[in-house]
């Protein structure tokens, strides 16, 4: 990936807020779940403490419209203007904020990268083109599906168990509907319980959480088969700026959801498949199989190594299998080689 970090960084346009503002204030200024406010701890805005953002306040932690911000700030990963793509990619998923803060060397915040920003440079790139279906394979989560006329209440409780921003809507024969974002629902989340809502009366009170999802859910969706490709996917989301693809199948039913998570992923591990190296040398066959075995599970040991940006290991065979040599090179950032036989 050649593009740089710095070369993406947005000083326009940031949403930025002080600590005394409310909680309900601050998360109205926002457009999406995986969206932020920056919080400065001065008039000036220069001072950054922390961010705020839907996933961390209401999914995570469910706090009252009426919370100052210093309350729930959120402390995002720190991402710098020499971070590595894969670096600030890894940092979004991981944090589930796809707008993160960027600082130089001094510590001084210079500006924010966004995901969105990162992916529209990065559109044209040979990782995307891959098959939907091998992304779909790899991802082995079940779909979070709601009934059109299931309740809000039934929405929000698997938004907090599953922890995700969007659940796909069908109706009664499983075909799509709609997308239901939780980002749909802020605005109903945050006002306070006393005042009226929109939903069904009982009692003679206004109850949200007796509503049909269907009042709720989006009908605008972007849809595509598996057999289409990851840049496809990506070219429809920066054009139409929304956040995810829906997957159906010929009787347009969902086995599938593509969204921005997926495709920081790949770049994330187009930059991992890169580290990890392997020699074989007169292995046999059931051999060759054993050793393949063990060299996946060294490659998901080598990415979690903060420290170390490649491995080689060279495996070799003698003897007609009565005797092994086995050579682990690790590459660390800095310092020498360590070579372990």
């Amino acid at each position: 990936m050649k593009t740089k970090t710095v070369n993406l960084l947005k000083t326009d346009n940031i949403i930025k807020i002080g600590k005394e503002e409310l909680l309900s204030s601050a998360l109205s200024k926002l457009a999406s779940s995986h969206d932020a406010a920056f919080v400065f701890n001065d008039e000036k805005k220069t001072e950054f403490a922390g961010l705020i953002n839907p996933y961390f306040c209401l999914i995570k932690s469910s706090l009252p419209a009426n919370t100052k911000v210093s309350h729930c700030l959120f402390h995002p990963p720190k991402i710098y203007t020499n971070s590595s793509i894969s670096k600030v990619a890894q940092s979004m998923n991981d944090s589930k904020i796809h707008y993160l803060p960027v600082f130089n060397e001094q510590e001084v915040l210079l500006g924010i990268i966004s995901a969105r920003r990162m992916l529209t440079a990065l559109q044209d790139s040979q990782v995307f083109k891959v098959t939907i279906e091998s992304i779909i394979k790899q991802n082995k989560r079940p779909l979070a599906i709601v009934n059109e006329n299931d309740s809000i209440s039934t929405a929000v409780n698997l938004f907090k168990k599953t922890k995700l921003s969007k659940l796909i809507v069908v109706n009664k024969e499983g075909r799509l509907k709609g997308l239901l974002s939780y980002y749909d629902l802020i605005n109903f989340l945050i006002t306070p319980k006393h005042k009226e809502q929109r939903g069904d009366k009982v009692g003679g009170k206004t109850n949200f959480n007796l509503q049909k999802i269907s009042n709720f859910s989006k009908t605008y969706i972007l849809t595509l088969i598996k057999t289409d490709t990851m840049d496809m996917a990506l070219k429809m989301i920066i054009e139409k700026k929304i956040g995810s693809v829906v997957i159906i199948d010929q009787d347009r039913k969902p086995v599938g959801i593509i969204t921005t998570k997926d495709f920081l992923t790949l770049i994330i591990r187009t930059e991992k498949q890169k580290i990890v190296e392997i020699t074989e040398k007169n292995l046999s066959k059931y051999n060759h199989f054993i050793v393949k075995r063990f060299f996946q599970n060294l490659k998901k040991i080598v990415y979690k190594l903060p420290n170390i940006i490649k491995a080689k290991l060279f495996v070799s065979e003698n003897k007609h299998g009565g005797l092994y040599r086995v050579v682990l090179s690790l590459f660390p950032k800095k310092g020498s080689i360590k070579v372990i036989s």
